[in-house]
């Protein structure tokens, strides 16, 4: 029996960081946009450079395991020397590779990750093997032996499963978890819908959630009983629509902003917990897979769930790499403990009954 199946994408990833990139801003009247650049045709002097195994089903399978709890992971591999890396990392840390798919022709998924002096990344990806995971390369009986499956963000025609997957969880009382991804996203609110229903966690960041609820998030926003300190009305709609009568709870990922979530019952606020940022890339699924490992620990428990995913997600920015800062939950417990400023606000769903 596991307590997490990990569904989703498995990658080689490039790291390179170079002082030498310029970050180049261009705005129009209505958007700003960032830009990473190097001058045009000349050599550029890496100042750092590692190669790490990644990808949203490995990181999140790793952190899992990590938390201590026992994983499995379903990823598609390519026929290549990068195939057996992945396995032997994933047995070395004690994850179940019975699940894991092996094409017999093709590439395994390829990144790389151009980082910043801000610790921002710019991510060139190769999803190789990553997009063509199918129904019939799944073993399902196999999957029936877990309290939870987690599906991080699929690619290509794997993001097909989803719906299979939903119903698969539902029908077999297997607890979801889904990191959505914008390629779901896009086919649109009455697709996710449905998904949503059957769904115990959803976590998805701002302008996903934006993009499927159709609310944008309006800079003039005021009401008398709307706290700056708190959550912005907007925000609380996405999260309102987003639960709709479903049980699910929603989790909205907002950057240097922190995070929001709805349970029904409560909203939530969690501000970001103090880093030195290095690289940001991972803390996605760190925060994510966090969040789920805790909801099961602490039988559920909101509030303590995103105490611990902000420290964890905090814990891989420090580091370069997506899965070298993973913490035990005794070392988060620790890290609370010593950081009594850091504290994560709820507010009753009656006081924001108000119309915007």
């Amino acid at each position: 029996m596991f307590d997490v199946i990990t569904i989703g994408s498995a990658t080689l990833d490039v790291f390179i960081e170079s002082d030498s990139a310029n970050i180049v801003s261009v705005s129009t009247k209505s958007r700003r946009s960032d830009f990473m650049s190097f001058p045009y045709g000349s050599k550029v002097e890496i100042d750092d450079f590692s190669r790490n195994l990644g990808g949203g089903a490995i990181n999140t399978a790793l952190n899992f395991a990590h938390l201590g709890f026992k994983t499995s992971t379903v990823v598609k591999l390519g026929a290549d020397e990068i195939s057996p890396l992945i396995c032997e990392n994933l047995e070395k840390s004690e994850v179940d590779t019975s699940n894991v798919i092996k094409a017999k022709e093709g590439l395994t998924g390829f990144s790389i990750i151009l980082v910043s002096f801000q610790g921002d990344r710019t991510v060139l990806a190769h999803r190789g093997a990553n997009a063509t995971i199918r129904e019939k390369d799944i073993d399902f009986n196999n999957l029936k032996n877990t309290k939870w499956i987690y599906i991080a963000p699929l690619a290509g025609e794997s993001n097909k499963l989803l719906d299979k997957l939903s119903i698969f969880c539902k029908e077999n009382n297997i607890k979801l978890s889904i990191n959505a991804g914008t390629t779901a996203i896009k086919k649109g609110e009455k697709y996710f819908s449905k998904i949503i229903e059957t769904a115990n966690i959803l976590v998805l960041n701002k302008e996903e959630a934006s993009l499927l609820t159709k609310i944008s998030v309006r800079p003039d926003s005021k009401n008398e009983n709307f706290s700056e300190n708190f959550i912005h009305p907007d925000i609380i709609d996405m999260l309102k629509t987003l639960r709709g009568n479903n049980e699910v709870n929603v989790v909205i990922t907002d950057g240097k902003a922190g995070v929001y979530a709805y349970d029904g019952e409560k909203f939530y606020k969690a501000p970001e917990y103090p880093a030195k940022v290095r690289s940001t890339l991972g803390a996605g699924d760190a925060f994510s897979s966090t969040f789920t490992a805790a909801m099961e620990k602490y039988n559920m428990d909101v509030k303590k769930s995103l105490e611990c995913a902000s420290v964890n997600a905090a814990a891989v920015v420090e580091v370069f790499g997506a899965q070298e800062g993973f913490l035990t939950f005794d070392e988060i417990e620790e890290k609370l403990k010593n950081s009594p400023e850091f504290k994560v606000e709820a507010m009753d769903k009656s006081s924001t009954d108000v119309k915007v």
